[in-house]
C-alpha cells in the first residue's frame, strides 16, 4: 500500500505535476497559491527541471507558451487576478492547439478582492476571457487527494485533445492539510524521442522532417474558418467522453443540492443533515466544469421538488444548471460570497426555508 504524506494543498500540487513529468514552471507569487511557486522554486531543480518567477502574470503565461510549444509539460498557477490576466494567453495556446495544464487556486472578488477562498471564478474557467471560439478543459476537486489525482490525469488530457486545462481549486484546498498519497512518478519524453510522441512539438527538424509552425493569425477569413471547423471536433468530443460527476442519493430525493470543490463537502454534511430531520436529500456533485455534466440530471427522479445550487458565487453555476434542467424543476441559489465560507447548518436550513415556501 503506498504511503500517505500529510501535506499541505499547494505543495502537494506541484509535487503532483513533478511527479507527473512536469519540468517547467512559470509563476508569479499572489496568495492563497504562493506555496507552489516557493515549492518549485526549491525543488523543481533536484528533478532535472526550470523554475522561472516571472516579472508579471503575462509573462508567465508567454514563457509557459514558448516552453510547451518545444513538447515540454508546462504548468503554471496563480489565483483569480492572476488567471484574468493570462486569459489572453489561453487563447493564444488554444488557438495553437498547444497542451497546458493551469491550476487556479480562487480567492473573493471582483477585482483585487480577498485573499479568502472564492468560487466566482466559475464562468471565468467555463466561459474563457481570452477572443475567439475556444475551451478549457476544467476539473473541479473537492480534497487535496483529488487535486492530486486530476493533476496527473490533467496533463494526459492537455496532450490527447493539445489543449489547456484548469484545475479549479480554491484556497480552502490550497491552504489545507490533508494526507494524500503521491502518484508514482512518470518520466519524462526524452528529446529525441519526441517527434514520436510528439510530433507537433517545435524541436528543431535537423533534416528529419517537415518543419513544424504555429501560428495563430489567418490574414484570409477563408482559411481560419477552415482551420476552426478542423479542429472544433475535439471539443465535441470532449463534451461526450470527459464530464466526470458524482451522484449521491439522487433518484428518490426531495431535494437536491447541485456543488462542486469544496463546497460539495460543505454541501454533502447539509445533505445529512436533512436527512436527520426526515428530509430525502440527495447531491450532484460536478467533477469536470467544463465540458458540463448534463448526464449527472437525467438521474433526477418525479419525487424531487426542488434543485438548489451551493456555491460561492452569486449563482454563476446555478444558471448552467437551469440551463441543462429546462425548467423541469424549481432551481434556487444557497450561497455566500466574497471570501465568506458556506456553513453546513446554515445550508441546512436556508434549504429548508426554500422548501417551505415553494
Amino acid at each position: 500500500m503506498a504511503e500517505k504524506k500529510l501535506m499541505k494543498g499547494n505543495e502537494a500540487f506541484a509535487l503532483a505535476a513533478i511527479n507527473a513529468g512536469c519540468r517547467f514552471y512559470f509563476g508569479y507569487p499572489i496568495t492563497p497559491q504562493n506555496e507552489v511557486p516557493e515549492f518549485m522554486s526549491r525543488e523543481m531543480a533536484n528533478y532535472g527541471g526550470s523554475f522561472i518567477q516571472a516579472e508579471s502574470e503575462l509573462a508567465a503565461i508567454n514563457m509557459a507558451y514558448g516552453a510547451a510549444s518545444a513538447g515540454g509539460r508546462v504548468l503554471i498557477t496563480s489565483s483569480s487576478p492572476g488567471i484574468a490576466l493570462m486569459q489572453e494567453g489561453f487563447s493564444f495556446f488554444c488557438s495553437t492547439q498547444t497542451p497546458l495544464v493551469a491550476i487556479n487556486v480562487s480567492r473573493g472578488g471582483p477585482g483585487v478582492g480577498s485573499i479568502q477562498p472564492s468560487q466566482a471564478d466559475y464562468e471565468q474557467v467555463t466561459r474563457g476571457g481570452g477572443n475567439g471560439d475556444y475551451h478549457t478543459i476544467v476539473y473541479a476537486p473537492a480534497s487535496v487527494q483529488e487535486a492530486v489525482d486530476m493533476i496527473g490525469k490533467a496533463f494526459e488530457v492537455a496532450e490527447e485533445y493539445r489543449n489547456p486545462v484548469i484545475i479549479c481549486a480554491d484556497g480552502i484546498l490550497g491552504q489545507m492539510m490533508e494526507p494524500v498519497v503521491i502518484p508514482p512518478a512518470v518520466e519524462p519524453i526524452k528529446e529525441e524521442d519526441m517527434e514520436k510522441y510528439r510530433p507537433w512539438a517545435l524541436t528543431g527538424h535537423k533534416n528529419r522532417r517537415e518543419r513544424n509552425s504555429h501560428k495563430s493569425v489567418w490574414l484570409q477569413q477563408e482559411n481560419l474558418e477552415k482551420y476552426l471547423h478542423e479542429y472544433w471536433p475535439k471539443y465535441e468530443k470532449a463534451e461526450k467522453e470527459l464530464p466526470e460527476w458524482e451522484n449521491i442519493n439522487v433518484k428518490d430525493a426531495e431535494v437536491v443540492l447541485v456543488a462542486y470543490g469544496s463546497t460539495a463537502r460543505v454541501a454533502l454534511e447539509a445533505v445529512e443533515i436533512l436527512k436527520k430531520e426526515g428530509i430525502n436529500a440527495g447531491l450532484i456533485r460536478l467533477k469536470t466544469l467544463w465540458p458540463f455534466p448534463k448526464e449527472a440530471f437525467k438521474e433526477i427522479g418525479p419525487k424531487t421538488k426542488h434543485v438548489v445550487c451551493t456555491e460561492l458565487s452569486m449563482g454563476q453555476m446555478m444558471k448552467d444548471v437551469e440551463c441543462v434542467l429546462q425548467g423541469k424543476y424549481p432551481v434556487s441559489l444557497v450561497n455566500r460570497v466574497g471570501g465568506m465560507l458556506l456553513d453546513p447548518i446554515d445550508a441546512a436550513e436556508r434549504t429548508k426555508k426554500i422548501l417551505e415556501v415553494k
